[in-house]
Parts: structure tokens; C-alpha cells; sequence
């Protein structure tokens, strides 16, 4: 896929942005409302986001409730949050779905930096492929004689302190949530 190298930044960021918002649903001992907006439901043929057919409510950092708009989609609900990777086990009260967040043992803190470091791996892999695609895209440059060979050496030279800047910032990012997945 050919990127103009004036778009390089955006998509840098971009793809850094997309890996920090993926962390939100990594919890570190309390409630986030983040953790399950993002869980999807089979609702009326097809899936939904749960923040789409419910209203979803910290009532304290243990404590989240969910509120169907449709009551008939409460089992869809429940059972789409039982299949999710949180390890909450939902509980219906009445009309209210309730999720308790229990405290994080040591084993489950560590399935969350197993998770952490997958979600990191998959962020420097688009980072890769944009490299990828840019490198192309000054090589297609200089074949079509747009640039000369200084030219392109430097644009290249300049892709590679992105794609460097980009892992630095995931890795620091990795750090600091690992760190505070880890604090009891």
C-alpha cells in the first residue's frame, strides 16, 4: 500500500494511539468503565458494542452495572461478557446486570502482562508494515525519478528514527502498565 511519506507522522501516531487505547480494557485492580464497552453482544442478528444497547454505570471501583435498553438482550449480555478475557462472572438482578470486579491475584496479573506484551507485539508489527510500506513508496519514488539517490537515503534514514521513536513509545508504554499491573 503505497503511504505518501507526509502522512508517515500520522500514521505513526495512529498506530501508537490505537495500541495505548487497546490498554484500557487491561485492568489494574479496579473497575474502568473502558474494560467492557468494548465487548460485543449478539443482539438482534447481529454484533453489538454493549455501550450501543446498554447503559453502562461505575456505581463504585468493584462495581460496575449494566443496563439493557431491551430486557431480552440480557442473556446475550451475560453470556457475552462470560466469553470475554476479563474473568468477571456477571450476575442478574432483575433488570440490572451487575459485575463485581474482584481483586487481581498474582496469577491473573501475570495473564495480564502475557496480554499486555501480545497487544505491544501486534502494535510494533503495524508499526513494521507502515515501515514497509513507506520504504516502498520512497523506492517507487526513485525508480520514477521524483528523487535522487541522496534522497532517498535520507528519507529512509528518517522512516527508520520514526519506526525507532514509535517502538520506544510502545516500549515505555509497556513498561509503566506493567508496572502498574504488578503494584498490589
Amino acid at each position: 500500500m503505497r503511504i505518501p511519506f507526509s502522512e508517515a507522522d500520522v500514521k505513526f501516531d495512529e498506530a501508537t494511539e490505537h495500541f495505548k487505547n487497546n490498554l484500557s480494557s487491561l485492568r489494574v485492580g479496579r473497575g474502568a468503565m473502558q474494560m467492557i464497552e468494548g465487548i460485543r453482544a449478539e443482539v438482534y442478528g447481529q454484533s453489538m458494542p454493549l455501550n450501543q444497547i446498554a447503559g453502562i454505570a461505575m456505581v463504585d471501583p468493584t462495581l460496575i452495572t449494566i443496563s439493557p435498553w431491551d430486557k431480552n438482550n440480557i442473556p446475550a449480555i451475560i453470556k457475552a461478557v462470560q466469553a470475554s478475557e476479563l474473568g468477571i462472572n456477571p450476575n442478574q438482578d432483575k433488570d440490572i446486570i451487575k459485575l463485581p470486579i474482584p481483586p487481581l491475584t498474582e496469577e491473573r496479573r501475570l495473564e495480564f502482562v502475557k496480554v499486555l506484551h501480545t497487544k505491544a507485539e501486534e502494535a510494533k508489527v503495524v508499526i513494521r508494515q507502515i515501515r514497509k510500506d513507506l520504504m516502498e513508496t520512497i523506492e517507487d519514488d526513485k525508480k520514477q525519478g521524483l528523487i535522487g539517490e541522496d534522497e532517498m537515503v535520507r528519507l529512509q534514514k528518517e522512516v527508520q528514527k520514526k519506526v525507532d521513536s514509535a517502538n520506544q513509545l510502545i516500549e515505555k508504554t509497556v513498561k509503566e502498565k506493567e508496572k502498574e499491573l504488578m503494584s498490589v
